[in-house]
């Protein structure tokens, strides 16, 4: 997909009958290319990444799907309905998407006005009010039948798949690394039956699908301008069915964590307690009593499964090649990959623990 001079009048011409007073870049997005119109009020206009999401006629059916639900619950209970979600507008000729005649797919939504987003966790505080937008996310979601969505990346949290993608880029050695990352490759191995224990529970039909973000971090949040509260979730791209210990076991995974992602000093890779609890709080009071006995039993072990599977899909690109994850130093996704193992080994040694919040909590 090129992503230089892009041209947007013919999108524009399928949504507005008049010419913007302002079109530009907006944002700093990597994913797909984003755009402020203001036609008499203000828009956000996309278009969509499909060498990423190769299905996007139905990636849009799941978010129309989705935010007509969360905003059908607004309205309900007397809520501000046009900010309770994002709002899918429809081109002129009543469709959710526009395909140009160069194949490419665009989107409209409104522009949700007195609203910011916050790029970094500052604070505590941030983590705790974190968990309680995505548990309401949960919450909101509960009685949506996920099993009609699409998955808009196959496999994405499939951990067994990914486990066995590793090893078959062990097998392979495609760029002859294999002999100095064999600790590594021993430590997923190790771990080959743990990672099917959420497929497990699922196949025995324990843990329930539900529809999740897959991409929990803070700045997919929108929060009041004023009051700092949080209004409603955002990028919406990864919607689809999965499991609710996996979204909360990623905001885990990488806001509980001691260090950055690809720290190299691995002393300083631990689980902070404090900040599990304060997220699992947060996201508790989010879910509001939607959770089974099963999902809080499995919440711990969604934080660890989430940075397994994250480690190994580190060392995977590691081992092919990085031909997936962008780098910017050499081995740098196998620090990563280390970093992440670390992680989940303070995390082993710390389960008991998770498990003693998460009851106290629940």
């Amino acid at each position: 997909m090129n992503r230089d001079n892009i041209d947007t009048r013919e999108a524009l011409a399928a949504y507005f009958t008049e010419a913007p007073s302002y079109c530009a870049p907006y944002g700093n997005g990597h994913i797909n290319d984003t755009f402020l119109v203001v036609v008499g009020k203000r828009y956000i206009m996309q278009r969509m990444n499909t060498s990423i999401f190769k299905k996007p006629v139905e990636l849009m059916a799941n978010i129309v799907g989705v935010t007509e639900h969360i905003r059908s619950k607004a309205r309900a209970a007397g809520g501000d309905v046009e900010r309770a979600s994002l709002v899918v507008v429809q081109t002129l000729d009543g469709k959710d998407f526009f395909c140009d005649s160069n194949g490419c797919y665009w989107r409209v939504y409104d522009f949700c006005e007195r609203t910011i987003t916050r790029e970094r966790v500052e604070n505590a505080n941030d983590f705790y009010t974190c968990g309680r937008a995505f548990g309401n996310f949960q919450q909101l979601l509960a009685d949506y039948p996920a099993a009609q969505l699409t998955e808009s990346i196959e496999n994405f949290h499939n951990t067994p798949w990914r486990y066995d993608n590793l090893m078959k880029a062990v097998e392979a050695d495609a760029v002859g690394r294999l002999k100095d990352v064999l600790p590594e490759v021993e430590f997923a191995r190790a771990r080959c039956e743990f990672c099917k224990t959420l497929e497990n529970a699922r196949e025995a039909g324990t843990l329930p699908l539900r529809v999740t973000h897959n991409d929990t971090k803070l700045n997919n949040i929108l929060f009041d301008e004023k009051t700092g509260d949080p209004v409603c979730v955002i990028d919406l791209d990864t919607i689809m069915p999965g499991y609710s210990v996996n979204d909360f076991g990623d905001s885990i995974r990488f806001g509980a964590n001691t260090a950055a992602e690809d720290e190299t000093d691995l002393s300083k890779v631990t689980l902070d307690l404090d900040l599990f609890r304060l997220y699992a709080k947060g996201f508790l009071e989010g879910c509001n009593g939607s959770l089974t006995e099963k999902e809080l039993e499995l919440l711990p072990a969604g934080a660890m499964m989430m940075t397994l599977e994250c480690g190994m899909r580190f060392l995977t690109d590691h081992l092919e090649g990085d031909v997936y994850f962008r780098i910017h130093r050499e081995n740098h996704n196998l620090d990563r990959a280390r970093n992440q193992f670390a992680l989940v080994a303070d995390m082993e040694k710390k389960l008991g623990e998770m498990h003693r919040i998460i009851k106290e909590l629940a």
